[in-house]
């Protein structure tokens, strides 16, 4: 197996590695020290099964499900990922996954099924990159702060649809907001993260609308910051596996009117952190 840097800030792009064989045999516990180390990993050529993604993804603790996503070979850990002409991805800002929960992602594994010639990247930010980076000052104030995620700010959209409300109901009543400390502590590395973004956190606690506006609006530019982040372009058969606890991910949907489709899994994290 072989490790190379993709960017100063995170990424690691892995070679000589058969996730799975590596499955089989065990070996592919290696796995976890590596995301510990580049926060994202890239692998290419990883014909993996449904079952194999749902196993790899469970290395990393107990899986979620996903209550706005159709799922894969009726595997409900399994989610799809399409984006259609007529059913675009409506998701097209820096976020970390479903931290609308009480126990947001620890990991998720992404596989690419169908990808179009040209476009549909996908960009990386490290929070561990963004907090060092922030003044001492800027640290000390953010430090107590708690900010509130909620689902029907990540979904506004689609709960704007023609029955929009309807449809995603139970998923309003099972993920009511709740509240995530502007800064956490990485549970395995020890370091500091921001873990504010923009698609599901809706304010900070205790602060003025326009305050909590204005020191959001900041965060997330500081974050995704150039030095900050890494891109990777899919390939069918690609697996990519980043830290939901100490990164961000943004799609660039600019590969319309091709189709993309992609399989994912994610493990539960603990209660931030």
């Amino acid at each position: 197996m072989k490790v190379s840097r993709v960017s100063g800030a995170l990424g690691g792009s892995v070679s000589q590695l058969d996730v799975s064989a590596a499955l089989a045999d065990g070996s592919i516990n290696v796995i976890r020290e590596l995301l510990n180390e580049h926060e994202v990993l890239f692998l290419r050529d990883q014909s993996l099964s449904p079952t194999e993604q749902r196993d790899l993804a469970r290395l990393f603790g107990p899986l979620q499900t996903h209550p706005a996503y159709g799922i894969v070979d009726n595997i409900p850990e399994v989610m799809l990922l399409e984006s259609t002409p007529q059913n675009p991805s409506k998701i097209e800002v820096w976020h970390s996954d479903m931290t609308f929960r009480q126990h947001p992602p620890s990991v998720t594994v992404l596989r690419g099924i169908t990808i179009p010639e040209v476009g549909g990247d996908t960009l990386f930010a490290s929070m561990t990159s963004a907090y060092d980076s922030l003044s001492e000052g800027m640290k000390r104030y953010l430090e107590p702060l708690i900010a509130v995620h909620d689902f029907s700010h990540g979904f506004k959209e689609s709960l704007a649809e023609p029955g929009g409300r309807e449809r995603l109901k139970t998923a309003l009543a099972e993920n009511p907001p709740v509240r995530h400390r502007v800064i956490q502590t990485h549970p395995e590395t020890g370091k500091k993260v921001i873990f504010v973004n923009a698609l599901f956190t809706a304010h900070i606690e205790g602060l003025s609308p326009l305050e909590s506006s204005e020191v959001l609006r900041f965060l997330y530019q500081h974050c995704v910051l150039p030095e900050h982040t890494c891109r990777f372009s899919w390939e069918e058969n690609s697996l990519v596996l980043w830290d939901n606890r100490s990164t961000q991910h943004k799609p660039v949907n600019d590969f319309l009117p091709a189709r993309r489709a992609l399989h994912r899994a994610v493990s539960e994290g603990d209660q931030p952190y």
